[in-house]
């Protein structure tokens, strides 16, 4: 690759390697519930997989339940602030280069797919959620745990406390249905390539860019959740197309990255947020003059980081 990065030789093994006790952390979870009538996630897959890399994207669904919509104090808009605005067109031509992208079709306003499920406001419901120490997570605090409290723009959501049945049942419907498919993809992947390359996508406001106001912020939770050389080359990659890179500032990665990252495994998780203001107009949330750009490089994005893992024969 020019730029002088590149993907370390071991950041992939040979799928042999893995060993019975990587297999069942990678397979640990909670099972497949009863679907919502509509799945709560599209995923694309090429007709044939020929990348490592799984990108992810929790955050941009538009799908708004009626029942959030009749609880709602706020505005249609307030509650589309907590989206992240198109990733997912962002990253669907990520599948042209070989990889599989998923991604969530629910609003996170309903169920935030980027959470622990067990990070549940207390002062939400009508009863109390079991005891956890997520129950004081600073997330949860913010009001932005499992079922969020407010909206992307502040204002609290709801104009009652909901049964703490209709969280069970979201997260039974929405968040569990999507890690499965999540779990899934990693999982195959590992066993065919001998490494997974996840890529959690999302965006955030202009105004959420720390001191240094960068485009793109790379979170690799300081090096726990993925390999520094697939880092290195994400951020070598984007600053070569004329973005300002941060690393984990002020993002450092979410439940997505936590749960999944495990470089001694050859499973690595990069969490990846881009300026909003880059692409729509912040206020309308309608796609802006710089959306055809901003797509066409994350593209470019999955191309270096595939080119890279079949250059040093990681597949």
């Amino acid at each position: 690759m020019t730029g002088g990065a590149g993907i370390a030789n071991n950041v992939c093994m040979d799928p042999t390697d893995l060993g019975q006790g990587a297999a069942r952390d990678l397979a640990e979870g909670e099972g497949l519930a009863a679907p919502a009538a509509e799945p709560p996630f599209v995923l694309i897959e090429p007709l044939r997989r020929t990348s490592p890399l799984i990108f992810a994207s929790p955050h941009s669904g538009r799908r708004y339940p009626a029942e959030l919509l009749a609880d709602a104090r706020v505005s249609l808009i307030s509650l589309r602030r907590s989206e992240d605005a198109y990733v997912d067109e962002l990253f669907a031509g990520a599948a042209a280069h070989g990889a599989a992208v998923l991604s969530a079709t629910i609003a996170r306003a309903y169920v935030d797919l980027n959470r622990d499920p067990a990070e549940l406001d207390p002062d939400m419901f009508d009863e109390r959620p079991p005891h956890s120490v997520h129950l004081t997570s600073a997330r949860v605090q913010a009001g932005l745990g499992a079922i969020p409290r407010v909206s992307g723009d502040g204002q609290n959501i709801y104009r009652r406390r909901l049964p703490l049945s209709d969280a069970e049942r979201r997260i039974a419907q929405v968040h569990r249905p999507y890690h499965a498919m999540l779990r899934n993809l990693v999982t195959e992947t590992s066993a065919a390539f001998g490494c997974a390359v996840l890529v959690d996508c999302h965006s955030m406001p202009s105004s959420a860019r720390g001191a240094h106001a960068p485009d793109i912020v790379l979170g690799d939770r300081f090096g726990a959740s993925c390999h520094p050389s697939v880092t290195a080359l994400a951020e070598a990659t984007l600053r070569r197309l004329g973005y300002r890179v941060a690393r984990n500032a002020p993002f450092a990665g979410g439940h997505t990255t936590q749960t999944y990252g495990r470089p001694a495994h050859g499973v690595h998780a990069l969490q990846i947020e881009i300026n909003r203001a880059l692409y729509v107009d912040e206020r309308t949330l309608e796609r802006s003059n710089g959306y055809v750009r901003v797509r066409a490089d994350m593209s470019r994005l999955a191309e270096a980081l595939n080119v890279a893992a079949l250059h040093k024969s990681l597949a």
